[in-house]
């Protein structure tokens, strides 16, 4: 365990800067988006009051309040969690390129380290894991940050206050990001770190085999992704229609993603241990 915490306090540092980037980046354009959007709603809402001769009311008849949701459905909004999510998918990969065509290869010291080799594997999963779930806790709170912008841009007559959970129930995009429940986050990121298993499995095969171990690896996944969706679609085929209650269709789709998981690190421990050679 104090040699998983090392490494996995190494990983963190060394992705830190970028992090941090990141971050900066995504506030800076929703606060902005969320400034721009408010602003424009109420140069909309002045010109038509006092040059335009309509009276609030008539205004919000015709136009309706302002409110987050605009702001959400917004490409200021999603935009910059489309790049968090890209930045996240491509570090899934580059976490370990990283080491392998860093100078001096670095791969070739932490395979030499007095611990076991899935430590490292552990530590690059868990990494990732810690920043996706930072990237959520940060945009929860950089919604209380706009909705307080909001609050002091456009006054209360023109504006419809909603909480956080009603924004992410209105936004089919912001609650697979933000679950509604206890249950829905452990499922949508535990599929995320079975996602993340897989493809460090077919980084393994590479690595292993090079070109043969890219073939295997999308092969591998492609089977991991078929195996994970045959309840259903298997249903589909066979009769046409989906059989099991929705309780039986996700305790059976757990069990395939407990055993792809489960099959997806005994196969990596595998290739640490006997085709990664330093």
């Amino acid at each position: 365990m104090k040699n998983f915490l090392k490494l996995l306090n190494f990983e963190l540092n060394r992705f830190m800067k970028l992090f941090i980037i990141l971050l900066i980046t995504i506030a800076v354009i929703q606060i902005a988006g969320t400034i721009i959007l408010a602003s424009s709603y109420m140069k909309r809402a002045n010109n038509a009051v006092i040059q335009g001769g309509m009276t609030q009311h008539e205004f919000i008849e015709m136009y309706s309040t302002f409110s987050m949701m605009d702001v959400i459905h917004s490409l200021w909004f999603m935009g910059p969690i489309a790049i968090g999510v890209a930045a996240l998918l491509f570090y899934v990969v580059f976490i370990w390129y990283r080491d392998w065509f860093a100078r001096n290869t670095f791969i070739y010291r932490l395979l030499m380290l007095p611990t076991s080799r899935m430590n490292i594997f552990f530590s690059k999963a868990t990494t990732i894991m810690l920043t996706v779930l930072a990237l959520v806790a940060y945009q929860i709170i950089l919604l209380n940050i706009e909705m307080t912008i909001t609050k002091w841009i456009v006054p209360k007559v023109y504006r419809q206050d909603l909480r956080i959970v009603d924004l992410v129930a209105g936004s089919e995009y912001l609650s697979i990001v933000l679950p509604r429940g206890l249950a829905e986050f452990v499922i949508a990121y535990g599929l995320g770190l079975g996602f993340i298993v897989v493809i460090f499995t077919v980084i393994l095969f590479e690595r292993s085999y090079r070109l043969k171990g890219i073939i295997i690896g999308l092969l591998y996944a492609f089977i991991a992704f078929v195996l994970f969706g045959l309840p259903i679609s298997l249903q589909i085929l066979l009769f046409g229609n989906i059989y099991l209650y929705p309780m039986e269709v996700l305790i059976v789709q757990i069990v395939m993603w407990a055993i792809i998981v489960g099959v997806s690190l005994i196969i990596s421990r595998y290739l640490l241990k006997n085709k990664v050679t330093v």
